[in-house]
């Protein structure tokens, strides 16, 4: 028999934005994240960071192609007319929600530990690079700003009815 405490389990927030990002979408809703880019591996353009955090549009709809992967969100974006790719780690990730009426979640921010960094630099250098999603567009809201100063704080939970 295992003891439980002993087992470290990954983390469950690639499960869980995964299932808020479906639900939104299924819902004809526009997702949208809220990012903390002091997290290693944030992509981002800087330019549009303010107070450490940027807010994303993640639809469908709004990105050529997205991939939520293992361990990051992938895809491009224009800012400003500019082709950008954009990578944002899970851990990264402080919040996601729904555009049009904020049903969402906040989360805790995850910084990667010093072996983590290492052993993701090491695979960098050995496999090749995958190339990058197609054409999008992000917007903001006065609502993703309202959302980004509350997900400063401790991870909570809210019933939205």
């Amino acid at each position: 028999m295992v003891d439980s405490s002993s087992v470290k389990m990954s983390s469950n927030k690639p499960y869980l934005i995964g299932a808020f990002y479906d639900w939104i979408s299924d819902n004809d809703l526009t997702p949208y994240i809220v990012v903390d880019v002091s997290v290693y591996g944030v992509l981002v353009p800087m330019v549009y960071v303010n107070d450490g955090q940027i807010v994303l549009n993640i639809a469908a709809s709004a990105v050529g192609s997205i991939a939520l992967g293992e361990t990051a969100i992938e895809f491009s974006a224009r800012f400003g007319g500019k082709l950008e790719n954009i990578t944002v780690p899970y851990g990264a990730v402080a919040a996601i929600y729904a555009k049009e009426n904020g049903a969402g979640t906040s989360l805790p921010i995850e910084h990667p530990s010093e072996e983590d960094i290492s052993a993701e630099e090491e695979i960098d250098t050995i496999k090749p690079s995958k190339p990058k999603p197609s054409l999008s567009s992000v917007s903001s809201s006065d609502k993703a700003a309202k959302l980004k100063k509350s997900a400063k704080g401790k991870a909570s939970l809210k019933v939205i009815k």
